[in-house]
């Protein structure tokens, strides 16, 4: 569909051609297309099949606007599922919602996020862990012991799909509110990893706290890059490990950083970054 077409269906459609985020999934692959669709509030598609891109979308609050040989269609996922098209075009995805990442910049101040004291990584060590997990449109992260969210928020103000992992449900209503304060959506499943249900594939993985058990659990998605950050120092070797037996290439780091506060100098408390590549 060229580009005079598509600006006609966004506006048969009722949407703004400013509002929308364009993606070629025949160029650059239905999965890449269903995580910008995961990350945006408003994605026109083409190249793909609606049934396809739906059944990718399990999970997300998103409905679908399916340009068809029969006319426009509004559907839920769940619909375009079950649905044969005929000769479909354009897809628009649409979120429940609008939202818009807030601010510029990365590895925000702590006190940009709600929080528990102590469950957030610092900003020196959210810098690295960013740097290692290379969040970007079209690709997906989950983040695993997520606490109040900062990673999985962070990655998705770079525009990656997040899905969160978090078994402690106050600390769930704390990652949806730091989603909705940053203007990013992030799917938020409240379990431990083991009992969180068949979830999407990553791309890369965040764990915090950095046991090895949950490590082994988080390399079986294939994802191709896992950081582990843990301020226990008992941990490093195991997750090293782990990360190892399953392929990847690993690096690490232990971040410490002294802070300037009123003339004097602070020190943070150290964390030990681990960060494992997959082997091509």
């Amino acid at each position: 569909m060229d580009v005079v077409a598509l600006h006609r269906f966004v506006e048969q459609a009722g949407r703004s051609w400013d509002d929308v985020t364009v993606v070629d999934a025949g160029a650059l692959g239905l999965r890449h297309a269903v995580n910008v669709c995961r990350a945006r509030p408003a994605v026109v598609v083409s190249g793909a099949d609606p049934a396809e891109l739906a059944r990718d979308l399990a999970g997300w609050r998103r409905s679908l606007v399916v340009d068809s040989a029969a006319g426009l269609s509004t559907v839920d996922p769940a619909d375009a599922v079950a649905r044969r098209w005929t000769e479909p075009g354009a897809i628009l995805c649409l979120a429940e919602q609008n939202f818009a990442p807030t601010g510029e910049g990365w590895a925000l101040p702590d006190g940009d996020f709600a929080q528990r004291d102590g469950m957030t990584a610092v900003a020196e060590v959210r810098a690295l862990v960013l740097a290692r997990l290379a969040p970007r449109p079209g690709v997906l992260v989950w983040d695993v012991g997520a606490g109040p969210g900062a990673i999985g928020v962070e990655c998705a103000r770079l525009g990656a799909a997040v899905v969160a992992v978090e078994r402690d449900p106050v600390q769930c209503v704390r990652i949806i509110a730091n989603a909705s304060a940053h203007g990013v959506d992030v799917r938020v499943v409240e379990a431990e990893l083991g009992q969180a249900g068949d979830l999407p594939r990553p791309d890369a993985v965040f764990i915090g706290g950095g046991g090895a058990d949950v490590v082994r659990q988080s390399v079986r998605s294939g994802a191709r890059r896992v950081v582990v950050a843990t301020p226990d120092l008992d941990r490093v070797l195991p997750a090293r490990d782990a990360l190892l037996e399953a392929g990847y290439e690993v690096e690490g780091s232990q971040v410490s950083a002294a802070r300037l506060t009123g003339g004097t100098l602070l020190a943070t408390n150290p964390v030990t970054v681990l960060w494992g590549v997959k082997k091509a």
